[in-house]
């Protein structure tokens, strides 16, 4: 999370009142006031994981390109393919520097022929509309920040579907993962439903108009809908862990502007057979070079101890060899774990580690990833 700002100067989302009033613990989080937790992040944690949880995350940044080369322009900032997706459909991408590593990931949104929709985090929303404008200004398409018009709720959880299936006709089974469509929900038309998520589970994000009144009453009609299963609203507490059970990268952590797609083991996202991309150079050239040096890998705590962001991963003679990017207690799991970087020939699974808690190593081991996968 970032670096406290005074609380004058934070941003809020449409729902801020609502959750002052349900009691939320309030945060600083790229720059906005958000909550970190409601009931308690291991009951929010485990909502979602066994029933379904509410999540505003109406922070988060919507960015559209629009015009006759509108898909040339995302083909050359972002390192997926994007001509491959039908009207419908969304990805898995990010934006990258020249020299292949991470400007943030991203979804991509294919709206219609000459229409997408980039969906990036808070608290680089800035940066990268400022860069995407930027390197898009040899195309022929009209690049928009439409962060503001949009409040995002996200449903998630495996009781997800049957929740919000009560608040709109749109057949929502019908929606294959990482697919999305137009519909009405909750009387409120034109709402995006997209199936997909940052918690390991089946799950939907929706996108209704930034307006107070409107985000609130969806926000509630969706708590009333699911309190028959035990929905409960979470925050970006339960969302952090849920995400880090399931091994998925978060900007800042994972990913930044020193590491690329070889060495997080995201190469399945990034096309370089593809037409010219940004970074695209760069990454031949490490592929080329062979293995990276480093690796992220999953760790499970054996020892008695919590390996927290930043913590320095030991080998097995005590000398540091890499850093944890993300760890805590797995709610669900009810393990100890972490996401390191380490160097390659340390990597494989079955490794013992340590990680360095209060200037004490505490042992660790290489595990698969993800911790957590989610039963289909």
């Amino acid at each position: 999370m970032s670096a406290s700002a005074p609380a004058a100067t934070l941003r809020k989302t449409p729902l801020y009142a609502l959750h002052r009033a349900l009691g939320a613990k309030m945060v600083d989080f790229g720059g906005w006031e958000m909550p970190v937790e409601y009931s308690g992040l291991i009951a929010e944690h485990k909502a979602v994981r066994t029933r379904a949880g509410l999540f505003d995350v109406s922070h988060m940044g919507e960015i559209q390109l629009r015009g006759p080369e509108a898909l040339d322009a995302v083909q050359h900032v972002s390192m997926n393919d994007a001509s491959k997706l039908a009207e419908g459909q969304a990805q898995y991408s990010a934006l990258l520097t020249e020299q292949g590593t991470f400007l943030d990931d991203i979804l991509v949104h294919k709206l219609s022929q000459n229409d997408y929709l980039l969906v990036v985090n808070a608290g680089t929303c800035a940066k990268d509309f400022a860069w995407v404008r930027q390197q898009s200004q040899r195309f022929h398409c009209h690049v928009s920040d439409y962060s503001a018009y949009y409040s995002q709720l996200a449903i998630q959880g495996p009781q997800a579907l049957a929740v919000l299936q009560k608040l709109t006709s749109v057949d929502l089974a019908a929606i294959k993962n990482y697919w999305f469509t137009w519909g009405t929900v909750c009387g409120v038309a034109n709402v995006l439903i997209a199936r997909t998520g940052y918690t390991g589970e089946d799950g939907f994000e929706i996108y209704i108009p930034a307006d107070e009144a409107t985000s609130q009453r969806i926000w509630s009609e969706v708590r009333e809908a699911g309190s028959a299963v035990g929905l409960l609203p979470c925050g970006l507490g339960a969302r952090n862990t849920l995400r880090l059970e399931a091994a998925m990268p978060l900007y800042g952590h994972e990913i930044d502007e020193q590491t690329n797609v070889f060495e997080v083991g995201l190469e399945r996202f990034c096309k370089l057979d593809k037409p010219e991309f940004l970074g695209q150079q760069a990454l031949i050239a490490a592929r080329e070079a062979g293995r990276p040096r480093r690796k992220l890998v999953g760790l499970e705590m054996t020892g008695r101890g919590i390996g927290r962001d930043g913590y320095r991963v030991l080998d097995a003679t005590g000398q540091p060899i890499g850093v944890v990017t993300s760890g805590s207690p797995a709610p669900f799991l009810q393990k100890n774990i972490a996401l390191a970087y380490v160097p390659v020939e340390q990597s494989a699974v079955g490794t013992a580690l340590a990680v360095e808690v209060r200037q004490q190593p505490v042992a660790a081991q290489v595990v698969p990833l993800p911790f957590y996968r989610r039963k289909k």
